[in-house]
């Protein structure tokens, strides 16, 4: 067999990375617009970094775990480059990059895709969308609490039911390991074990210190501490005295008593956050408050990650800036929404298919058409060969389209049109002259809004 008459393989996306139809985009950009509203009512301005970076940029800042899932490689022009990770380390690069040009405290939001080399499961890609709040030159819980109250408007507009904040402390992690007689060189080891509480259990906790070197009763001290559990003021009151002497507790404490007043004065429900000493989040890069938002009824898990990262950016500028920030992710975000029916979504975005019964009315259709775009009805017409009133309206049935606006010989002749709602068979002669003012009516008492008007505030 020659080459040419080959068997090709059949095409086929990356294992990891997906396609997406129309419809499951429209319901990503809905999300998205919802999410860029929330956060620019907060005054968070947008940027966009390189999807790559230099190696050395992302290297050694995300842990062992961390570097294993990082895409890199040798570009053409004999440079180590890789695909960001996340959002949070270019944002770092980007302050060392622009830092006389921004006012401080810099409030940034960043929508965008980031890279993993993970083994693909359900809710769990290659490539997907982090939806980052950061707040870079402030050491002000202040800062710390605003990216959270963020976090639950944000979620609140997406209609998420029963969203708790889980919040810790690193320093207080520190703390506990060394109240159970931890060696300080196996910290890294504690924190990484308990963020996997969730996942394996006590027992595997404690089986993956016991692993990484951690006496068996100082990991069953451990356990006893994490397991402390109540109200925010109460968990703070008890650990205050567990921990008294010991300063950087306190401190990690202080912070945390100022974190969960400042929520409280932004009238943050009652329970819509909790203090977990179990929570760990797994970046090396945190350096004081983390927090992960849940969601346990319906069992949806985890949404996002949040955490103060004060070391960061001086990596790349040799100084301190204080830095705090918090993530969504959109896949899990859309995939919540989708499955709950949290948001009605179109299948399409247009509104109206504008349709000529004949060739001689074609002329008339695209006049219509462009009327109600320029009014702001998104609005399509036909663009098969032939002019075939039958097959113009099975293209709009099975596009999803809602209304048709049928242009034919007779209604030109008495300066009408007929307006038809696809979804109920109704129809019904409209002046020509008042076809967009009816057709926007129409669309309103449906609960359909032009795309441009569309929000997440219907």
């Amino acid at each position: 067999m020659s080459d040419g008459a080959q068997t090709r393989r059949p095409p086929q996306v990356l294992r990891g990375m997906r396609d997406f139809t129309p419809r499951q985009m429209l319901l990503r950009q809905r999300v998205i617009d919802i999410l860029r509203r929330v956060f620019e009512r907060y005054g968070f301005d947008p940027i966009d970094t390189p999807l790559l970076e230099y190696y050395e940029v992302l290297s050694g800042k995300y842990g062992e775990e961390g570097e294993k899932l990082l895409y890199r490689f040798v570009d053409h022009g004999g440079r180590a480059v890789g695909l960001r990770y996340d959002l949070t380390v270019p944002l770092a690069r980007y302050v060392a990059v622009h830092r006389a040009e921004l006012t401080f405290p810099f409030k940034r939001y960043h929508i965008g895709p980031v890279f993993r080399a993970e083994r693909p499961q359900r809710g769990r890609y290659r490539q997907f969308w982090q939806c980052d709040v950061d707040v870079v030159g402030t050491r002000s819980m202040l800062a710390d609490a605003e990216v959270l109250s963020v976090w639950i408007d944000a979620l609140s507009a997406l209609r998420v039911p029963n969203a708790v904040i889980h919040v810790n402390h690193r320093q207080l992690l520190e703390a506990l390991a060394r109240a159970a007689g931890v060696d300080p060189a196996l910290a890294l080891s504690v924190y990484r074990a308990i963020d996997k509480l969730a996942k394996i259990g006590e027992d595997g906790v404690r089986e993956e210190l016991i692993r990484a070197g951690v006496e068996p009763k100082a990991a069953e001290r451990v356990l006893g501490l994490i397991r402390v559990q109540g109200h925010p003021e109460t968990v703070v009151d008890t650990v205050r005295h567990l921990l008294a002497e010991d300063a950087e507790a306190q401190r990690a404490l202080d912070e945390l008593a100022e974190l969960f007043g400042y929520l409280a004065a932004y009238g943050t429900p009652e329970g819509s956050y909790i203090l977990d000493l179990s929570l760990a989040r797994g970046l090396d890069y945190y350096t004081g408050p983390v927090a992960e938002v849940i969601v346990r009824e319906p069992a949806i898990g985890s949404l996002g990650g949040a955490g103060r990262y004060d070391r960061l950016i001086g990596m790349f500028l040799g100084e301190e800036i204080p830095a705090t920030g918090a993530s969504l992710g959109l896949e899990r975000l859309v995939e919540v929404v989708d499955e709950f029916g949290l948001l009605p979504t179109p299948e399409t975005v247009s509104d109206v298919l504008v349709v000529a019964v004949e060739e001689q009315q074609r002329s008339e259709s695209l006049r219509v058409a462009q009327e109600l775009r320029a009014n702001g009805i998104d609005a399509e017409v036909y663009l098969g060969e032939r002019v075939d009133l039958r097959r113009q309206l099975q293209y709009a049935n099975r596009k999803g389209i809602p209304f048709a606006i049928i242009v034919g010989p007779d209604e030109l002749t008495v300066g009408v049109v007929t307006l038809r709602n696809l979804v109920t068979g109704e129809q019904e002669r409209v002046a020509r002259h008042e076809i967009v003012a009816t057709a926007l009516q129409r669309l309103v008492a449906t609960g359909r809004r032009p795309a441009r008007e569309r929000t997440g505030q219907e």
